[in-house]
Order: C-alpha cells, then sequence, then structure tokens
C-alpha cells in the first residue's frame, strides 16, 4: 500500500511509520519541513500547509490517508490562545486533507482521521463505546465534535472513514514520562481523587488499530482506540509503583493541580470508561490487555 501520513513526526505518526515500513507499505509523511527530512526508499516527505503548495500533485496511486496532524494538548497551559491553536489546527489540517482528497484521481480507499475519547466527555461511573451519543459541551468534547464533523465531508467523496478516538496513549513519549517521573523521584501517589477512570492504550496497539481500521474495510465510523481494560487512576498509580519498585504513597490534591495547570488540570483530574466494542466486534487481537504488563514492556 501508499499511506500518506499527516503529523507522521509526531509520537504516533513515527510510531506508525515504523510499523508500516516494517510491513512493507510506502509512506509519504505531509509535512511543513520537507527539505529538512531524509527521504528513504520506502518514506517520502511533501510540504504542505504553506503558501502555494499542492500537495496532490505530488502524491499518485494513494490506497490510504492518516490524519494525524493537531496541535499538542498537554504541552502548556490552556491559554485562550493555546485552546485556539488547538482547535484551529485540527480544523486547517482536516480541511486540507479534504481539499487533497477532492483532487485525488482514483481515490484512497480510507481516511483514518484522529479524534478522541474526550468526545464523551466526564464521568466516574458512566461507561461508554461507540453507539454512545454524547451531550459533553467541555472545551475537549467541543473540540472532538467540530474535529470529525470537518472530517466526515470525506464518506461524502465516497471514501471510508474512521475516527479514531484515541485513549491515553502509554509509551515512551506523551502523558506517561510526566506521570512516571514523580514515582522515580520517590514522591509518586494518587492523583486528585483516585476515581477518575484512565482508558489507557499501549502504543503499539494505537498503531496496530490505526492499520486494522485501514485495511478492514467493515470498519468505518467511530473507533475508540483504548484497552478493553480501563482502569482507575489510583490503581494505575499504584501499578506505576509496582513496576518500577517504587512507593505509591503521596497525594497530589486536585486544587493543586488546578492551580498549576488551570483548564488543563482536567485532563488528569476527570476521566471516562471507555471501552474499544467495534475493534473487539470486528476481532482485533489486542497486543497488550492488561496496564502492568503494558507498563513494564515500556518501563523495562
Amino acid at each position: 500500500m501508499h499511506v500518506v501520513i499527516t503529523g507522521g513526526s509526531g509520537f504516533v505518526g513515527q510510531a506508525l511509520t515504523h510499523l508500516l515500513i516494517q510491513k512493507g507499505h510506502r509512506v509519504t509523511i505531509l509535512t511543513r519541513l520537507s527539505d529538512h527530512k531524509r527521504t528513504s526508499e520506502f518514506v517520502h516527505y511533501v510540504n504542505w500547509l504553506s503558501a502555494d503548495n499542492q500537495p496532490e500533485n505530488e502524491l499518485k496511486g494513494v490506497d490510504a490517508m492518516v490524519n494525524l496532524a493537531g496541535e499538542p494538548i498537554g504541552s502548556g497551559r490552556w491559554t485562550q490562545s493555546k485552546k485556539e491553536a488547538i482547535l484551529n489546527s485540527r480544523l486547517t489540517a482536516t480541511k486540507e486533507v479534504i481539499r487533497i482528497l477532492r483532487h485525488l484521481n482514483p481515490k484512497p480507499k480510507v481516511l483514518v482521521n484522529a479524534s478522541g475519547i474526550s468526545y464523551y466527555g466526564m464521568s466516574d461511573f458512566k461507561t461508554f463505546n461507540e453507539t454512545t451519543k454524547s451531550d459533553a459541551n467541555d472545551f475537549l468534547a467541543e473540540v472532538v465534535k467540530r474535529w470529525e464533523k470537518e472530517g466526515e465531508t470525506a464518506k461524502e467523496l465516497g471514501v471510508r472513514t474512521v475516527f479514531a478516538r484515541f485513549g491515553i496513549i502509554l509509551g515512551q513519549e506523551g502523558a506517561l514520562p510526566r506521570m512516571v517521573l514523580p514515582y522515580k523521584l520517590g514522591i509518586g501517589g494518587t492523583i486528585g481523587s483516585g476515581k477518575q477512570w484512565i482508558s489507557w492504550v499501549h502504543i503499539q496497539d494505537v498503531v496496530e488499530m490505526v492499520y486494522f481500521a485501514m485495511i478492514k474495510p467493515e470498519v468505518e465510523g467511530p473507533m475508540n482506540v483504548t484497552s478493553p481494560n480501563p482502569i482507575r487512576m489510583s490503581s494505575f498509580g499504584q501499578s506505576i509503583g509496582d513496576v518500577l519498585h517504587r512507593p505509591h504513597w503521596l497525594r497530589v490534591p486536585g486544587v493543586a493541580l488546578k492551580v498549576a495547570l488551570g483548564e488543563m488540570s482536567q485532563v488528569v483530574l476527570k476521566g471516562q470508561q471507555v471501552l474499544p466494542q467495534k475493534a473487539l466486534y470486528h476481532n482485533y487481537t489486542f497486543q497488550f490487555t492488561e496496564v502492568k504488563s503494558a507498563l513494564s514492556d515500556i518501563l523495562s
């Protein structure tokens, strides 16, 4: 296959590119800085989102597109300008993906568009799957809803569209290193109430599930990219301590995080129990179903 990826230099994009190359596929990465990238036999870089760029002219025989582009959510306080960047970066990238799709002929068979479980809103007691209709109106939920609505235009172009609703991705990058650091310093403990759900997923399952969505024609619409076994924050922290052989004892009050992080604190103080019903229904086989084995694989 020839797969085009936006956001290919990010955490998920790099892992996905590696997986696709391992499987013998060709990858084109759309980037703002193609001049600084080294093209190889399997990976080609094409400029996009800059003045006068027309990446569609360099995209031939595309079988699948994966849109991962967007401002990172977990870096820095959510100032008004940061929130605008989080939203606008996703909408701008997705609009450009749609524009490119309009010009490609033949069109790719599938678009896998990144999304998030923030769609469902926050709850300590509800369980969510892909059939759940969201009534959430917090910032991240609204971002996801507008992001997916923008991507739905691909369906009108005859392109099968999958919205990969990512959970908390565990890997060498992303949120986990910051969660692990207090334990390495001997001051790890429960964050907030400890009752909030962590719908986690190992980075290996993330990229395997994205690939699964690409090659399974029966998969479309929203697909939760999470482990089948979410865990409460208190148990998640205890699992980190167990894997690292470090104490889990110092509680971090929610009010302290709110002062330190502002509105962004909701990412760790609130959560949701999200199940990957669609992936399980279509017989996806998880690499990591238990959080301790996932953490052991990453942290060792």
